[in-house]
Formats: C-alpha cells, sequence, structure tokens
C-alpha cells in the first residue's frame, strides 16, 4: 500500500510537471473537452430545473410534497364540524371555495362567470350558453347573467382556516398576507391574485362584494396580491370574516367549491377526529377521501426517459472531446519516447509510466470539469436574476449538487477514455529505444 502510494504521488508530480512545461497543448485539449463537459452539466442542470418547475406548479396547486389532501362529503354538518376541529390548530388548513362578484350592484361582470382578462380561457370558464331559433342564451348561470353590463368584476372567493402558504407556497407581489393572529373584521380583508389585480388594474369599480348567499353586501379591503398560478381571477379571505356575513351552509357553493381539507404529515390527530365525527353523523367511509401530495414521485418518471435521451446526445459531444484528448495524447507520447525509454532504463515501473500519462489526462479532465461547472453556476445565476421576476421556479434557484457531481464524472470518464491508450502505448516502449535515440 505504501509504494501504492509512492508511485500514485510520483505519477501526480510528473504529470503536473508534464501540464505545465506543454501549456498550450493542454489548453486545446481542454478546449476539446469543455464543451462535451459542458453538455453533461447542462442537461443535468435542465433535468433538475425541469423537475423544480413541475415540483413549483404542483405546489401551488395541490401542495408541498407529504402534504395529506383531504375531501369531504357535501353534507349540512360537514363544514360546522371541519371547521369546530380545526379551530386553533396551525398544522391543518380548511379551504372552501363560493362565488363572489366586486362592484355595482344589479349588472353582469366584465367577465361573466369568472374569466381571465387576457382573453384567454384555459378553463372553459362562464355560463353555459343554448342557441335555438329566438337565439343565444346562458344557462345555469346567476341571476345578474341576464342584467346588462356594468363596472363589475367576477372571482372566485376562497376562504381559509389558516395560513395555506405552509402548504402552497404563494409569492407575495405586493402588499401583505392576510393576519389570522389578530380578531376578525366585520370589512373583509382580501389578497387578489395577479388575474384578478389584472381586472382591477383595468376597470374601476365600486368597493361593493356581493357573494352568494351572503346577508349582505360586504365593503372589501385588498390589503395584498400574490402568485398563485391560477389562471382566473381569485380572493383569498380568512373564513372567520367570511362568517361574519355568509352562513355556514352557503361556504364552498361555488362551481369548484366544497371543502377541502390541508394537513401536515404529522397531523393524523386532525385526520382521525374528523374521520370519526362524521361517520358518528351518519357520513359513510367511502365519501372520505385523503391522500397524499407524492409530485417528486411522478415529476422523477416522467423526466426520467427525457433526461437519458439528452444525457445520451451529451455523451456523443463528450466522446468528440474524448478523441481530442485521445490525439494529443498519442501526439505528447510520440513526442516523449526518449523520455520514457529513458525512464524505463533507470528502472522506473511500466505502471509509473502509464500513471504519468493518465495523470495528465485525469488533470484535464478535471480542470475542464471545473470550468465547466464554474460557467454553468455563473449562467443559471444570470437566468435566475434575469427572469426570476417572471418565473416562479428560476427566483432564488441555487446550482444543483447534481449537475456538479455529473460534470465531476464526465471530466474523470473522459481523462480516463482519452488517456487509456496513449498510457498503454507509453508503458509498451522498450529501453531500446534511447539506445537508437
Amino acid at each position: 500500500m505504501i509504494r501504492l502510494s509512492g508511485r500514485l504521488r510520483s505519477s501526480l508530480i510528473i504529470g503536473v510537471q508534464g501540464i505545465r512545461a506543454r501549456k498550450l497543448r493542454t489548453l486545446l485539449s481542454m478546449v476539446s473537452l469543455f464543451l462535451g463537459v459542458q453538455a453533461v452539466v447542462v442537461v443535468q442542470t435542465g433535468a433538475s430545473l425541469a423537475e423544480r418547475s413541475l415540483l413549483s406548479e404542483s405546489e401551488l396547486h395541490q401542495g408541498k410534497d407529504g402534504t395529506l389532501l383531504m375531501y369531504l362529503p357535501s353534507r349540512a354538518d360537514t363544514i360546522p364540524v371541519a371547521l369546530d376541529t380545526l379551530r386553533g390548530r396551525s398544522d391543518a388548513v380548511a379551504v372552501t371555495s363560493t362565488r363572489a362578484v366586486i362592484g355595482e350592484p344589479g349588472v353582469s361582470p366584465v367577465n361573466p362567470g369568472g374569466n381571465p382578462f387576457d382573453g384567454t380561457d384555459r378553463y372553459g370558464g362562464g355560463y353555459g350558453v343554448i342557441c335555438d331559433n329566438s337565439g343565444c342564451r346562458s344557462i345555469n348561470g346567476p341571476a345578474d347573467s341576464q342584467a346588462p353590463p356594468g363596472a363589475a368584476i367576477e372571482l372566485q372567493l376562497i376562504g381559509l382556516t389558516g395560513d395555506v402558504r405552509q402548504f402552497r407556497p404563494y409569492r407575495l407581489e405586493s402588499g401583505r398576507w392576510l393576519d389570522f393572529s389578530s380578531a376578525p373584521s366585520l370589512s373583509p380583508q382580501i389578497v387578489i391574485n395577479k388575474q384578478a389585480a389584472k381586472g382591477f388594474a383595468r376597470h374601476r369599480v365600486p368597493a361593493e362584494m356581493r357573494i352568494d348567499g351572503a346577508t349582505a353586501d360586504p365593503t372589501p379591503r385588498i390589503i395584498g396580491v400574490v402568485d398563485d398560478g391560477g389562471y382566473q381571477p381569485a380572493a383569498y379571505v380568512r373564513t372567520e370574516e367570511l362568517l361574519n356575513w355568509l352562513p355556514q351552509a352557503a361556504l364552498g357553493s361555488g362551481d369548484g367549491g366544497g371543502l377541502q381539507l390541508l394537513l401536515s404529515p404529522s397531523a393524523t390527530a386532525v385526520e382521525q377526529t374528523l374521520r370519526a365525527r362524521l361517520l358518528a353523523g351518519g357520513a359513510r367511509a367511502e365519501e372520505i377521501h385523503a391522500e397524499p401530495v407524492n409530485a417528486r414521485e411522478r415529476a422523477a418518471r416522467e423526466l426520467a426517459i427525457m433526461r437519458w435521451v439528452f444525457l445520451g446526445m451529451a455523451s456523443l459531444v463528450l466522446l468528440i472531446g474524448v478523441a481530442g484528448i485521445l490525439n494529443v495524447g498519442l501526439a505528447t507520447v510520440g513526442e516523449r519516447i526518449e523520455e520514457f525509454a529513458l525512464r524505463r532504463a533507470v528502472g522506473t515501473p511500466r505502471s509509473l509510466l502509464a500513471g504519468i500519462v493518465l495523470a495528465e489526462t485525469l488533470l484535464t479532465g478535471l480542470f475542464t470539469a471545473a470550468a465547466a461547472i464554474g460557467f454553468g453556476a455563473a449562467g443559471l445565476k444570470v437566468l435566475s436574476a434575469v427572469l426570476g421576476d417572471r418565473e416562479t421556479f428560476l427566483a432564488n434557484v441555487e446550482f444543483p449538487w447534481q449537475a456538479g457531481v455529473a460534470g465531476v464524472i464526465a471530466g474523470l470518464v473522459a481523462g480516463i477514455l482519452g488517456g487509456f491508450v496513449p498510457a498503454v502505448r507509453a508503458a509498451r516502449i522498450p529501453i531500446a529505444t534511447v539506445m537508437r535515440a
């Protein structure tokens, strides 16, 4: 082991001396190898960013990995039981959804059905339409769908019993988020999403909110704007403030409504308590559904094939760099035949000669990997600074360690493949060569 360590040390020292003596040739080898290693780093970084993008979308719409989504049956006692069970708890949040219109009374909103304001109705919002001989008319719409158009905006009003951002990391664009520690206000504070903010920026509407099933029309106060990844206008409000104007039976009366619970993985007691109380009240077991969010596993399956395809393409580019190192290595060995023969004549083992050549190519591969990783990390930081405000998954992104490991492995593999043949050739140089020199 000591002798092997000494030979390894000697190989590294002589290899470094060889690199310093042939700087230009080493630089050419690094240039030919750089694109291949950089391709591997870019593919690995791109795969990590793609996974981050998919997870970001899933976290905004479903929740973070491990979050337990619980769907409760539509029964008269479901909402009172759920609100009573979750009262004072921070590890679970109940989410309800209902329809609201902010603006002039007795008019139809400028976006019937809560359609987005950019003209792209991705989810087919709006009311049903039927056409016959008398013309086209909306069906299954609210009473104000037949009213004349006016200054009003329709949106989805989402009631929260706690801070949902621990499960769904909404990004605050301006203002502040809902404060669940203070007493509920008679004038409900709402946080709107970016789609709703577009509508309020384009249309001036009175501060009067009509909620389906409400006993009166409250005056809302917009305190912030949040990016929730949604494509339709929505507003978030504390359930306690919503109940000042809306009976419990009317909660979750929206088209995509109902009651949804988000629980942390440790909130098993809440799930068990809710199940027991609802079953005792007459609910059937199959009506209560609970499933954990497992977006990372699904994203990994979706990205696996794409990652291998692009890694295969990157390997082809890497092989071109290996060919460059091989060519330079063979030329170098050809120039150093007399040196290696003289070393053999004074007793240098063949393994040490091969180690000297391999040490040079391995160090060249490591230097190239370091340059490629540094370039990739700097490029990712610039990309995050330029596009981080527009793309959530690029905000505050860190260079993935997997890409760094892949770059180092690619550099080492390229060094071994490119230096193996020259190392074998150097080890086979006969001692008699020095006599002919």
